[in-house]
Order: C-alpha cells, then sequence, then structure tokens
C-alpha cells in the first residue's frame, strides 16, 4: 500500500474525530447536492488541509450502488467511453444501454450522478477556498492552488459534457441559491477554468503525490483546454514541453502504467486502496464476467478490438481480453482488479472481493502529453512532417513494439495512435470532438451498430432532476 494512501486515511480518520468534536455535520462531508450552505467553514489549517484531502475523496465517490450516492469518477466511463466507439454494455439492457446507442433521455440516473458527483466537487473546493484565512502564509498559496485545480479539473470535465453549465465560484448563501440553476456560456466557463489552471500553474510543484494536485498536472490539463477550447496551438506546445521537461517517462513495460502505481509515467490519478470499502472501486468489476455479474458494462466493441488488433501492438493484450465464460465477449483488461486475473480455471475471482478493488484511476499520463504534443505542432493541419511531433509520436510506437520509422503523421494517424494507446480510459469521445471527427465516426459506427445518432448527442442532457430542483429556471439542452 502506498505511503500517500496510508496518509489520507489517516486523515479521513483525523476529519471524523475532528468533526465528531466541532458539531460541524457536513465538515467530512458537504451536502451532495447543492452548493448552498450555511453551516461554518474549517476553523484551523489542519481542518482545512483535511478539506484538501475531503475533495479528492469526492472524485474518488462513494464504493457502494446507492442510487443517492455519489460515485464521483466511478461514473465516467459510462459517459466518455460507453458514448463512443470503444465500449458498450454486453447485453444491450438496462439504463446503461441508453448509451450505447445514443438514446439517453434527461432522467438517466447515471447522467444525474454524474452531474452532482462534480458539482459537489466543485462545493469543496469552493469551501477550501473561502476557509484560506485561518491557512498560514506558507501554506496559503499552495492550498488556494490545489482547490483551484480540483475546482478546474471538475469543470472541465462537465463542460465539455454538458454545455453550458453553471458557474459557481463560491460557498452560495441560501440567498444566492439561483446562482446553481442558471446556465452561463461555454467560453465564460473555459475562461474560469483557465484561471484556476494558471494560478495552479504558478503556484504549485512537483514530486509530490500522484493523487494530488501538481504543477505539471495543471500544465497537462491547461494545454488539453487549450486544445478543445480555442485552439491555441502555440501556448499548448509550450506547457507540454515544459511538462516533457519536468522528470516524466514512459514506462517500458506498458502494462506496468497500471499495476505497478505511483509510476513514472503517471502524472496525475485517483488514489484507492483495496479492500477498505469507503476507498476502494468497484467500477473495475463492472468491466468483467467473472465476478457475478451477469449484465456487464464497458465491454470491448468489434470495431475497437479490430483497431487495438491491427494496430496496438504489444498493448492489445494488456488492454482487452477475451470474456473467460462468454467467448465472444471481450472485456476492458486495464483495469482488472489489483492485476489479479482469477482462479486455476481463469474464470473465478479468489482472495478477495474485486467489488473493493485499489486499481487508481489514471487521469493524465505522459503518453497523452506525448500525443498532445504532436497535436499542438500539427497546430489543426491535416498532416506535419515536424521533428519534434515525430519524436513524440515515435516514442509512443516503440514502447509498444512499432519501431519502424515514422517519416510524417496525418491527423486521422494521431487520432488512431490516441485511440490505441489510451483506450478504455475515457478519452475516446472528446478525441472524437477535439478532433472534428465526432460526427463522420460516430453516426457511421450508430448506423452499423443501430443506434441513432444525431449530433445534438454530443453533449449529455442536463438531469432532469436539477431542473425540477429549479423549478424550471435551469434550461434543457437541445435535442431532450
Amino acid at each position: 500500500m502506498k505511503n500517500i494512501k496510508k496518509h489520507i486515511k489517516i486523515v479521513a480518520l483525523l476529519v471524523v474525530l475532528i468533526s465528531t468534536v466541532s458539531c460541524n455535520d457536513d465538515f467530512l462531508s458537504p451536502a451532495p447536492t447543492a452548493a448552498v450552505s450555511d453551516v461554518n467553514f474549517y476553523k484551523t489549517e489542519e481542518q482545512v488541509f483535511a478539506g484538501i484531502i475531503n475533495m479528492y475523496d469526492g472524485i474518488q465517490g462513494v464504493n457502494d450502488t446507492r442510487s443517492d450516492s455519489n460515485h464521483g469518477i466511478q461514473m465516467e466511463f459510462y459517459v466518455t467511453e460507453m458514448r463512443s466507439d470503444n465500449t458498450r454494455t454486453k447485453s444491450g439492457e438496462g439504463e446503461a444501454s441508453d448509451f450505447d446507442f445514443f438514446r439517453v433521455q434527461p432522467e438517466n440516473g447515471l447522467v444525474a450522478d454524474h452531474y452532482r458527483s462534480f458539482f459537489n466537487v466543485i462545493f469543496r473546493a469552493n469551501k477550501v477556498l473561502e476557509s484560506l484565512d485561518v491557512v498560514s502564509a506558507a501554506k496559503k498559496s499552495e492550498f488556494e492552488a490545489e482547490a483551484r485545480f480540483v475546482r478546474a479539473y471538475a469543470y472541465f470535465n462537465l463542460v465539455r459534457l454538458y454545455g453550458d453549465i453553471p458557474l459557481v465560484n463560491k460557498v452560495l448563501t441560501p440567498l444566492e441559491k439561483d446562482i446553481q440553476f442558471t446556465r452561463v456560456p461555454t467560453d465564460q466557463i473555459y475562461d474560469f477554468i483557465t484561471q484556476d489552471f494558471q494560478f495552479a500553474i504558478d503556484n504549485l510543484t512537483n514530486g509530490g503525490s500522484k493523487n494530488r494536485a501538481s504543477k505539471a498536472a495543471a500544465q497537462g490539463l491547461l494545454a488539453k483546454v487549450y486544445l478543445t477550447q480555442n485552439k491555441n496551438y502555440l501556448e499548448a506546445q509550450k506547457l507540454l514541453e515544459e511538462v516533457m521537461k519536468a522528470g516524466y517517462m514512459l514506462e517500458p513495460n506498458f502494462e506496468d502504467v497500471f499495476y505497478s502505481e505511483n509510476n513514472n509515467e503517471v502524472i496525475f490519478s485517483i488514489g484507492f486502496i483495496s479492500g477498505i470499502t469507503q476507498d476502494s472501486q468497484n467500477f473495475s468489476a463492472e468491466f468483467l464476467n467473472g465476478v457475478g455479474r451477469t449484465v456487464g458494462v464497458n465491454y470491448v466493441t468489434e470495431d475497437a478490438k479490430n483497431a487495438l488488433d491491427n494496430f496496438g501492438g504489444t498493448r492489445t493484450p494488456v488492454s482487452y481480453r477475451q470474456d473467460r465464460l462468454q467467448i465472444t465477449q471481450n472485456q476492458v483488461a486495464k483495469y482488472l482488479p489489483n492485476g489479479f486475473d482469477g482462479g486455476a480455471d481463469g474464470k473465478t475471482f479468489t482472495g478477495f472481493d474485486p467489488r473493493l478493488a485499489g486499481n487508481d484511476w489514471i487521469v493524465l499520463r505522459y503518453a497523452d502529453i506525448l500525443l498532445m504534443h504532436v497535436e499542438a505542432i500539427m497546430a489543426g493541419n491535416n498532416d506535419t512532417t515536424a521533428g519534434a511531433a515525430l519524436a513524440s509520436f515515435q516514442a509512443v510506437r516503440n514502447r509498444a513494439g512499432l519501431t519502424a520509422p515514422v517519416l510524417s503523421i496525418t491527423k486521422d494517424e494521431l487520432l488512431l495512435e490516441r485511440r490505441v494507446e489510451l483506450a478504455f480510459e475515457n478519452h475516446r469521445l472528446f478525441d472524437l470532438i477535439r478532433f472534428g471527427k465526432a460526427q463522420e465516426i460516430l453516426s457511421a459506427f450508430s448506423t452499423a451498430t443501430g443506434g441513432s445518432f444525431s449530433s445534438t448527442d454530443l453533449l449529455l442532457p442536463i438531469p432532469q432532476i436539477e431542473i425540477g430542483l429549479s423549478d424550471g429556471k435551469l434550461l434543457q439542452n437541445p435535442g431532450y
């Protein structure tokens, strides 16, 4: 077990004790569905630090199957990977299958879970930011930078999925509650994200826990913001090249990226600990059929399988595997619970409950930096022969055993390389949209698989429950 995870666990226990003594009933777990609070803020620097950890706990989410819990990052594969041509449900049934066929409705509970989870993360970050007066001068800028990083990260996820969304930049009083139901233009959200990430870059360093914010993580994510929103390729390239000088590197063995946690390739990840309900995750068990699951979600599409078989190199056996119980199906393999591949028959899991898995979720890693570097140099053109771009692209391919010299790179080749390198890591949908290929590729995929894709499916619906809470003030996205 990694030292940082032990530290976070100890801090979490300390928070419980402090909150019990202080009688502040939302100290550890702020109200899950609202940005409004009229309770006391953190009173000491120690409590504010516990609030910092509490932000990551919000991203981590609750490991249960309750429909009213906030499951944080554990919901993300539904609203990203399963809305692309990469994954699907195994049976094509149930609420999750709405993502397979592009028929998601505002009443979808998985969408509502994701939406409220990440606005709860924003609330936790705002609570830290409004409590900084009790923090020493030596720590104040660092704490503010970390909270603003987390807030920007949450908003970046939300704005890409829902479009115009409420901009909540503080803990609201009851008289200000309408702010959480007022959508603002995406450009304004992106400006806010950029400012938060830039503050984090200016006030954070590298070398700490991969499960917490760092300067490199902020630089890499801000570069992705620039590539996504305003196509500021030059600034993105500068940020990426700063990360490339910061000491990160590709792991020689692709499998070690996922099963040797805290490795040299990971820049930012969400930490989980196996065997402890409140700090573990069960999403990787949902990808499998050997743990009592009969429906199964995030199963590999034939389209993604063919891409990996033909272009994945040594990444392919790490990325997916044949279902041991139903051989016509293929499972995501990158997140086998703790790398454990079952009993002697290869079908069953023994020794621990895979629903309490400890696999960290990787948000940003060095291979992504290198491929974004190519994208920034390409600068929206259809191809490039620039030496720096070729070097970054070649490094990723060399690690996969694909060592033939690359002399030029097309936009389609870069998109394909991102697909097979980052398969099932929740990047595919965002890549298709950013590259301007989503309409073409998802329309063809939907037609081939019996779906009903249209351009309005590129955004999720605003959850109907949120519209109801707003008394109709929160307006719905087109097409829903």
